[in-house]
């Protein structure tokens, strides 16, 4: 009867396993047999010539021990695909060069000691509780699986202690990441050719040996059945389902996930991606006070009353000969306009964008400490990181002994590495004088074309010469940015290529630091044009600054400069972020439609659904060249707009919110659905990207202070509310006291003192019957008839000095606030410090315990075996 049932119990099995092999087979996730899991592909074609390199390298990928099986593909007989699988005894010696952690205990929580107090705060606040939705921006936890890792302590991979980690089944335990990883490692440091400096798999690829190399991805991301009803079939539908799906943009990102499928480094950038977003909230929604705050005050503001109702002032044409006179009240939409931006609560707004700054980057450590100890980061450094095989080919013949290994490794010499770096220095020099001369090139655009729109047939754009010229150079210049970025791209890898950086974290800092100053300096020169040089250096009526002696510089609006810098941002920011969207998710997308497209004309669309797994992910776009690079800079790029000018324009923080909560559904469609499976790598924190996160918190700090005091007329406001106005001496500063600033603001200028170049062809006789005598202009100038003609008032010279003392007090308060809350917010979070020594702790005793044990089964054994040692001591 025994007998029987264990055959019946073999059989079963035999027919159990035999079903799953067929499974795996049709999934295209296996080699042939149905058990060897793929764990990289690599692409090539028959026809490439390369054939003995690829022999050299496949021969050599064999003596590793990896196993390899090819397989043409169903649409082009002349493409092979590689699958890769690295077995059991190869995945544990790399896994424990590469110092791979895994786990090896359950972790053991305690709960904190809670005061009474506290106990009670926390029962009202669960009743109050009851009647709000049950946290309906957190995802289903029966929805997620149970990612051992996260509640386990782990420990590098040793195969000498292997006994103390949690091993259920040797093909589960390394994740399908993970072994991607390690594969990866070894085809880097595999020979192509005989000699030491022929290595590595990004030389072949380099050299078109190889097509492409990629992990594969876990299947399809859709399925029939629902994932409420049926669950999800792989990791990667319920990425799709719970993460890149639009139905759930308002839910938390499911971030421990993204780390198993994609890596580290990827879930860094989207969870930092979700805080900025996060603390985008309160930015934007007092960013959003401050402009209805100017709408509900529009109807109250005395200066855009005094503007609107200035229809017997004459302003002096603003560009020389067809421009002509203008009344002020002309310019009364701009000048509600400005207020809308230029109000009471501004200055409030950019201390208060100041200090954001400065909390997001605080709470982004401690938020990025914790997540670095979920995800083992912390005892992760750098000095584990390889040395790149291409400096490592450069410099293998100069070696010298690694001090902390204790390894010989290549050297490259310090007089070297000197002119590397002043090479590239005078190459990112010359790049950015190249963009000083397309923001000069955009200038002489502006004040030749200005005079063009004034002579203009339609009435439109004669009546609105300014706005025009304005609107139009910030779309040149916008295509003017985009052209350069591809110039700029180049060259940055260029350089960075020469200075032969050590290891590929030194690699991506440097090729980031280097498209950063580019592409920052490309976007925003013109702004700051716009901002601190505009109408600051026109001179005045009868003696105007030309530019080569020929061309008259560009005056602001009669409404101020802030609407200028406004349009600016405001069309740059818009057409950046639609751009870069589409780029991010509309061309992978025709991309992938199209070679869809072309595989229905050829085979049909039946041949689609028996495509293997390989042949799918084939046929997606490949991971940008950069990685994350991209990714970053659009955001940080966005950062930078959204405190560095947020002065002008309030309403920043709101668009750059609305357009993340786009961003990161779009990014992981993208990841998901439209891009191959990009290799899994670790990272501790998001590198250099945090220190120019910093920089930029500086410097908006300095931005702000001269957009209030220089751009913007808060401070001429000010001086003439409390020294000049009717309420001079009083100690108040309503609007009530602003009455005659408008008037106080213009200087005065005799018609007949115009250069002959700058002579208006219009006399003026249209608004009077009679030629013009006089007309008016922004300045605090002496009249024609004073001792000292359009010399500077007294009122000039208290405008400037409470200008320069407001950036003074203005920046030492800041700067004194940041340093405050930097201070005061601690990096790592107590409850987490406590964390982190009780598992140090724990990890101790585990590891005793555990040896104890080993040694205690020894014996026991030995003793079974009736081996006993009696030559113990007691």
């Amino acid at each position: 009867m025994e007998a029987s049932s264990s055959g019946i119990t073999n059989g079963k099995n035999k027919v159990f396993h035999a079903t799953v092999r067929e499974r795996n087979k049709s999934n295209g996730l296996y080699f042939r047999d149905g058990k060897c899991r793929i764990d990289y592909i690599l692409v090539y074609r028959k026809s490439n010539p390369q054939t003995e390199k690829r022999e050299v390298f496949e021969r050599n990928i064999r003596a590793e021990g990896l196993q390899m099986e090819k397989e043409s593909s169903l649409i082009n007989s002349d493409i092979i695909f590689v699958k890769l699988h690295a077995p059991w005894e190869v995945l544990g010696r790399y896994a424990e060069q590469m110092n791979v952690r895994m786990p090896f205990r359950r972790k053991i929580y305690y709960l904190p000691r809670r005061y009474k107090f506290m106990s009670r705060i926390d029962k009202q606040i669960s009743r109050f509780r009851r009647w709000l939705p049950k946290k309906p921006m957190r995802l289903d936890k029966e929805t997620l699986p149970d990612l051992e890792e996260n509640d386990c302590y782990t420990a590098p991979f040793s195969q000498q202690r292997i006994h103390h980690f949690i091993i259920h089944n040797k093909d589960t335990f390394f994740n399908n990441a993970t072994r991607s990883r390690i594969v990866h490692h070894i085809l880097q440091r595999i020979k192509y050719e005989e000699g030491k400096n022929k290595i590595g798999l990004n030389r072949l690829l380099t050299n078109g040996s190889y097509e492409a190399a990629f992990p594969l991805h876990e299947g399809s991301y859709r399925s029939k059945n629902s994932i409420k009803t049926h669950g999800a079939v792989n990791h990667r539908h319920l990425l799709y389902e719970c993460w890149a799906s639009w139905g759930v943009w308002y839910k938390y990102q499911p971030l421990d996930l993204v780390r198993r499928y994609f890596g580290e480094k990827i879930g860094l950038y989207f969870a930092w991606l979700g805080w900025y977003t996060g603390m985008l909230f309160p930015a934007a929604f007092i960013g959003l006070f401050v402009f209805l705050y100017g709408v509900t005050t529009l109807d109250h503001c005395q200066v855009s009353k005094e503007v609107c109702q200035a229809t017997d002032i004459i302003m002096c044409p603003v560009c020389d000969k067809y421009c002509p006179f203008m009344r002020l009240s002309d310019s009364c939409v701009y000048a509600k306009v400005t207020h809308l931006f230029d109000n009471g609560a501004t200055v409030f707004f950019a201390v208060f964008m100041a200090v954001w700054a400065t909390v997001f980057l605080e709470f982004w450590k401690r938020r990025r400490a914790v997540i670095a100890y979920d995800w083992d980061l912390i005892d992760w450094e750098e000095e584990e990181e390889e040395i790149r095989p291409q400096f490592e080919a450069k410099y293998s013949k100069k070696e010298r002994m690694n001090p902390i290994s204790g390894k010989p490794e290549p050297y490259q010499a310090f007089t070297d590495k000197c002119s590397r770096l002043i090479v590239s220095a005078s190459g990112i020099f010359f790049m950015i004088c190249v963009v000083i001369a397309a923001v000069f090139g955009i200038v002489i655009y502006r004040v030749v074309t200005v005079s063009t729109f004034a002579a203009f047939k339609w009435a439109l754009i004669r009546n609105n010469s300014q706005v025009a010229t304005t609107g139009t150079a910030v779309c040149i210049n916008f295509c003017i940015i985009m052209l350069l970025n591809v110039l700029y791209e180049k060259v940055a890898l260029l350089l960075t290529n020469l200075e032969q950086p050590r290891t590929e974290s030194e690699w991506e800092n440097s090729f980031t630091l280097k498209m950063f100053l580019f592409q920052f300096v490309n976007l925003n020169s013109s702004t700051f044009y716009i901002a601190f040089f505009l109408g600051r250096f026109t001179g005045h009526p009868g003696a105007y600054l030309r530019l080569i002696n020929r061309w008259r510089l560009e005056e602001c609006h009669p409404s101020g400069c802030l609407i200028d810098l406004c349009m600016q941002m405001g069309i740059i920011m818009v057409l950046k972020q639609t751009w870069n969207n589409f780029m991010e998710l509309g061309y992978p997308l025709i991309q992938n439609w199209w070679t869809r497209r072309k595989v229905r004309q050829e085979h049909g669309t039946e041949r689609k659904i028996n495509f293997p797994q390989w042949e799918k992910d084939y046929n997606l776009q490949p991971m940008n060249a950069y990685g994350l690079f991209d990714e970053y800079l659009e955001m940080i790029l966005q950062f930078g707009f959204t405190t560095i000018f947020v002065a002008a324009f309030p309403l920043a923080p709101l668009l750059a919110l609305l357009n993340n909560i786009i961003e990161i559904r779009l990014d992981a469609y993208k990841f998901v659905t439209q891009w191959r499976r990009p290799l899994a790598s670790r990272a501790k924190d998001i590198g250099i990207w945090y220190g120019i996160l910093e920089g930029i918190g500086i410097l908006s700090v300095i931005t702000n202070a001269f957009v209030i005091a220089i751009t913007s007329d808060f401070i001429p406001r000010l001086v003439y509310a409390y020294k000049y106005g009717p309420c001079a001496g009083q100690g108040e500063a309503g609007q009530k006291c602003m009455v005659g600033y408008v008037n106080a603001s213009l200087s005065v200028f005799r018609i007949s003192d115009f250069e002959n170049r700058s002579e208006p062809e219009s006399d003026g006789s249209e608004f009077s019957g009679t030629p013009l005598k006089y007309c008016r202009y922004r300045d605090y100038r002496d009249p024609p008839h004073s001792l000292a003609p359009y010399g500077y008032t007294l009122q000039f010279w208290h405008v400037l000095a409470a200008r320069l003392a407001f950036i003074i007090v203005f920046e030492h308060l800041v700067f004194c606030i940041k340093h405050l809350i930097s201070y005061l917010i601690p990096d790592l979070p107590k409850d987490l410090r406590d964390r982190m020594r009780r598992e140090k702790y724990l990890i101790q005793e585990m590891m005793y315990e555990a040896e104890l044990e080993r040694l205690q089964k020894e014996r026991k054994e030995r003793k079974k075996n009736g081996k006993a040692h009696h030559n113990e001591w007691p």
